[in-house]
């Protein structure tokens, strides 16, 4: 609103377009063009464009008189429509925003840097420790090492906090324990297994070794040590919901994707 009668400026805009639009009907289609043209150019407002919208129809269905075809052999819908189609163009380049694009790539540079190379590791910021390859592949990276004298061993009982992303469905999330939760209150029953007994995937029971409880690390399971779609059951890690299940699926029963996975990791308890 302004202090100009107490009108929207919107109104005003469209008052002002309405003025150019109604003035062009008298005027011949080049000079129509010409006056709405010379009002766009003065401002972005979507009501210009559609302003614009509707003079393209009138020029493209203007035939004021037989007689100008038949002394001159033209057709003025011909003569016209580029022009028409170029001032609409020009009018729709100015007044719309490539949101999009500017959001594609804002999040992409948002992503970690594990995710723009897939199955791959960047190496990591200053001040940050490196991830150490294994001889099996599996790259793992602490956050915290952990206490106590405890450290998980093949044989080593062991209870996880994790959260498990594809990396080939842009870090995608298809499971995550605080979601395996049967008392109601967000605590989320963590996932317990054996290591060196098969009941999760290789690579996740290959990169807990050597961790204490309370450490945190963050694995990524090159595609051989991940699901083994061949078996009969699926090991653990299994996602808790049909919608995850059909991610995991996607990737791992997809032969052109790399099935590379992330995990992060907290060892709650082991034993």
């Amino acid at each position: 609103w302004d202090g100009m009668g107490g009108r929207p400026r919107a109104a005003r805009r469209c008052t002002a377009y309405g003025m150019a639009y109604g003035s062009s009907l008298s005027a011949t289609p080049m000079h129509q063009i010409l006056l709405l043209t010379s009002t766009i150019m003065t401002s972005s407002s979507v009501f210009a464009f559609l302003a614009l919208s509707m003079l393209a129809q009138d020029v493209l269905s203007y035939s004021p008189h037989q007689k100008a075809r038949a002394t001159y052999g033209v057709d003025r819908r011909s003569a016209f429509r580029p022009f028409v189609a170029a001032a609409v163009a020009a009018a729709a380049a100015s007044t719309c925003t490539p949101a999009s694009s500017a959001l594609a790539v804002g999040d992409e540079g948002n992503k970690p840097k594990e995710f723009t190379d897939v199955g791959t590791q960047a190496p990591a910021p200053d001040g940050e420790s490196p991830f150490r390859t294994l001889d099996s592949g599996i790259k793992i990276k602490d956050f915290r090492p952990g206490s106590g004298d405890l450290v998980a061993e093949k044989g080593t009982k062991v209870s996880l906090q994790l959260t498990g992303r594809l990396l080939n469905l842009n870090g995608v999330i298809f499971y995550d324990s605080k979601k395996n939760d049967d008392t109601g209150f967000g605590e989320g029953l963590p996932l317990t297994f054996v290591i060196g007994e098969g009941t999760a995937i290789p690579g996740l029971e290959q990169g807990v070794i050597g961790m204490k409880k309370g450490g945190i690390r963050r694995i990524i399971v090159p595609e051989a040590l991940g699901y083994d779609t061949t078996k009969d059951r699926i090991l653990e890690p299994v996602p808790f919901t049909a919608d995850t299940q059909r991610a995991l699926d996607s990737v791992i029963r997809n032969k052109r994707r790399d099935a590379s996975l992330l995990f992060d990791v907290k060892l709650e308890r082991l034993r």
